[in-house]
């Protein structure tokens, strides 16, 4: 028997055309025709027989059982049964060539001395229809010899030659049969006559249940498991990249076990079965054209067929009527057989237990050069791989395009047809492989192979088709745009070419020139009341602070080294805490000022006067100096690659070593700016011509405001925007203080310079 892959079935209006992939096992028995054979048809207990004898007794006789006919569907089961006569009306032409193969190797053998001189065989043949209680009847009267009743118009050749009719003596018994046309069928056999010790030789059952020696122990085969076919159609559905096919399969053991064989073979491989539709023998008709229907609804481009030819033709014509052209068959089919012959050494004798161990003993080369032998109940798995190619004049032929050799399989991919008339190997699949990017998301409730492609999340690849998961990138990586590869990040940092560092520069050199003005104002009108008032040095002290702490914010922007790390947060303390310290001592001085001229409190200004101010404002900056000193030598800011943000991008920033010394530095400017605030608030009061202590109170209010909200701020910023948001501070604060300190008086020396008089100053 041999099984076929079917391709493509290109179908015409007039008669189907078919391109197959043809994969061909080795056969007993040759091709033959018609003549020479002699039948006579008998009925006992509804069981019809169908006789093919030789002209001759021999001296071995070869029992045959085989299925010549099959029931036609829609015959009622109940006419199978006695006394009514059978069914089977319709012919089976392959299992015919079987027969004349069979007739033919035993005339093939009998005509040649060398294979067994002196040894004559004869064979008798009966036909069991396919039906279980038949195959039973049938084997009990080959083996024991019973001839079959028949009417006295059905002569055998035999009968022709002696002049006495079949019916009237009984015939030899076999000592094996060939037969089991179906895997169910065999197994019947070979259970029935294992008691026996009578051999089945079986040309057709494939099932790999009947390897099993333990449970067959009588059974033969001269076709391989199904097991080796299932898995050859696997590695084409894998080589191919099938992924999504169905499945037309015989509702028996031989389409079940199949089946069966090619999902364990694809397993983990990522081919599914879209179908699995089978067929009834009873009423394929009625099945074929449900099937039919499926395959043409169904995205499946290839379909799997486990099943029998006469379905098949059926299954096709469906499909004809149905003007389905573009699917791809892989089946199991008949071809023509081949020449194999199964000999036997001294026939004479022999027992049964003795017949069973020369068949297991068999080996020998048939006359077209193949070696054949039983490996157990099997033979060695071989096949050729024939393309169904339709030729210019519209007929159709077989043309070998590679071989299998067990699990070895050697293919001509670029000598196949298919079903576009090109090369180019059909498509089917449920789902298209996902591209390079994204991942497979298997969808609910439907099998692996249908999913859909789901681009990989920021920071993750898959750079290759059909990826079931992506791979996350290194830390010191980030995927690419289309996510197919992973590329260094980028070290990002708060540079002056980008929008916010142009800003906060903008800022600051503004600031700086602002705070240089002013300076210039007030050294241009050093003489007069309002910049007298309240010692000018401190005055001209305090804008140098307010310059200062707007070039360190400078500091703030560009690359991060290890000197500007330190230098940055030093110069931001010092430069805050001498500004702070100016104002305080202002304050203090407004204050003392006022309550000198109480009675009794004309010496308190000679504890406040140049001198000793100058040297608070040195005394308060000098303890943070030490604060930064020790914190820059202990544990300074160092630069660091921040890989925890989750980005294209890995943050350079000043890291603080020890958030303590940071948080000290902030404390001392916060510990001044309180202490300045409540001291301003305290002299808010007094006379207003005089009162700086009001415009000292807003400013230490609006700079107490801006690093209160800096904190949290701060933290809660990434990266870079933490920077940003020191910088902001630093600016914002700055200006806080420049406009609320200076403004007013900058308005009174250059648009009411009538109101700079001391008369005007010291008015209320």
């Amino acid at each position: 028997m041999s099984w076929v892959s079917l391709f493509l079935p290109a179908w015409s209006s007039r008669a189907p055309s078919l391109l197959l992939l043809v994969m061909v096992g080795r056969d007993v028995g040759l091709r033959v025709g018609l003549e020479g054979v002699q039948t006579s048809m008998c009925s006992r207990l509804g069981l019809r027989v169908e006789e093919f004898n030789q002209g001759q007794d021999g001296d071995v006789v070869i029992g045959g059982l085989f299925n010549l006919h099959y029931q036609v569907p829609g015959i009622d089961q109940e006419f199978i049964k006695p006394p009514f006569y059978n069914p089977c009306t319709g012919l089976e032409a392959e299992i015919l060539k079987a027969v004349y193969a069979m007739e033919f190797a035993v005339e093939e053998i009998n005509r040649n001395p060398l294979i067994l001189p002196g040894v004559k065989l004869n064979y008798r043949i009966l036909d069991d229809c396919g039906l279980h209680p038949w195959v039973l009847h049938g084997a009990f009267s080959l083996v024991g010899g019973e001839r079959e009743s028949c009417d006295s118009t059905a002569i055998t050749p035999q009968s022709q030659v002696s002049g006495t009719s079949s019916a009237m003596r009984g015939g030899p018994s076999v000592p094996l049969i060939i037969g089991g046309a179906s895997s169910t069928t065999a197994m019947i056999l070979s259970r029935t006559l294992a008691s026996l010790s009578v051999p089945v030789i079986s040309y057709l059952a494939s099932c790999p249940c009947l390897s099993d020696r333990h449970r067959f122990p009588n059974f033969f085969r001269t076709i391989p498991s199904d097991v080796y076919q299932a898995k050859t159609m696997a590695r084409l559905a894998i080589l191919f990249n099938w992924t999504w096919i169905g499945a037309v399969i015989a509702n028996n053991d031989y389409g079940r076990l199949a089946i069966q064989a090619f999902q364990e073979e694809i397993e983990g491989s990522g081919v599914c079965l879209a179908f699995s539709e089978f067929l009834n023998r009873e009423t394929f008709e009625e099945d074929a054209r449900r099937t039919a229907s499926i395959i043409e609804h169904s995205t499946a481009r290839v379909i799997l067929i486990f099943t029998w030819h006469r379905n098949v033709r059926e299954l096709f014509l469906q499909l004809a009527k149905r003007n389905v052209t573009d699917r791809q068959f892989l089946a199991n089919k008949d071809r023509s057989p081949r020449d194999n012959s199964s000999t036997c050494s001294s026939p004479y004798n022999i027992t049964q237990n003795e017949l069973l161990e020369h068949l297991n003993k068999v080996n020998f080369t048939t006359p077209n050069g193949e070696e054949f032998f039983f490996q157990g109940a099997d033979i060695p798995a071989a096949y050729d791989l024939v393309n169904w190619k339709a030729s210019p004049d519209g007929s159709l032929k077989l043309v070998l395009i590679g071989r299998v050799d067990g699990l070895e399989l050697h293919l001509n991919q670029t000598s196949i047809q298919w079903t576009t008339g090109s090369s180019q190997v059909p498509i089917s699949v449920c789902s298209a492989s996902c591209p390079p990017g994204t991942r497979r998301a298997n969808r609910k409730g439907e099998p692996v192979c249908c999913f859909d492609c789901i681009p990989c999340t920021d920071g993750e690849v898959s750079n290759e088709t059909g990826s079931h998961q992506c791979r996350r990138c290194p830390v010191e990586f980030w995927s690419n745009p289309g996510n197919t590869a992973c590329i260094p990040r980028k070290v990002d940092f708060l540079s002056f070419n980008e929008t916010m560092g142009i800003v906060l520069t903008t800022g600051a050199v503004s600031g700086v020139v602002v705070t240089t003005v002013v300076f210039v104002i007030f050294l241009c009108y050093h003489n007069t009341p309002v910049v007298r008032a309240n010692n000018s040095e401190l005055s001209f002290l305090l804008l140098l602070s307010l310059k200062l702490c707007f070039l360190c914010a400078l500091v703030f922007i560009g690359r991060p080294s290890v000197w500007s790390c330190r230098l940055q947060q030093a110069a931001f303390g010092i430069s805050f805490v001498l500004c702070v310290s100016c104002l305080q001592v202002k304050t203090i001085v407004v204050l003392a000022a006022f309550r000198s001229a109480r009675p009794g409190a004309g010496g308190l200004m000679k504890w406040f006067g140049p001198g000793q101010q100058r040297g608070s404002v040195c005394f308060f900056t000098s303890i943070q100096v030490i604060i930064c000193t020790i914190w820059l030598s202990l544990s300074p800011p160092i630069p660091h690659r921040d890989l925890g943000f989750q980005g294209s991008k890995v943050n350079l920033e000043c890291a603080m070593s020890s958030v303590v010394g940071f948080a000290v530095v902030l404390g001392y400017i916060g510990f001044l700016a309180c202490l300045c605030l409540l001291l301003a608030f305290l002299a808010r009061k007094l006379p207003d011509n005089f009162n700086e202590a009001k415009f000292i109170t807003f400013s230490m209010l609006i700079f107490c405001a801006v690093w209160v909200a800096f904190v949290p701020a701060y933290i809660s910023s990434p990266g870079k925007y933490s920077v940003a948001v020191e910088i902001f501070a630093i600016l914002a604060s700055s200006y806080g203080l420049l406009l609320c300190i200076f403004a007013p008086k900058c308005f009174i020396i250059l648009l009411r310079p009538e109101r700079n008089t001391k008369k005007q100053l010291m008015g209320r």
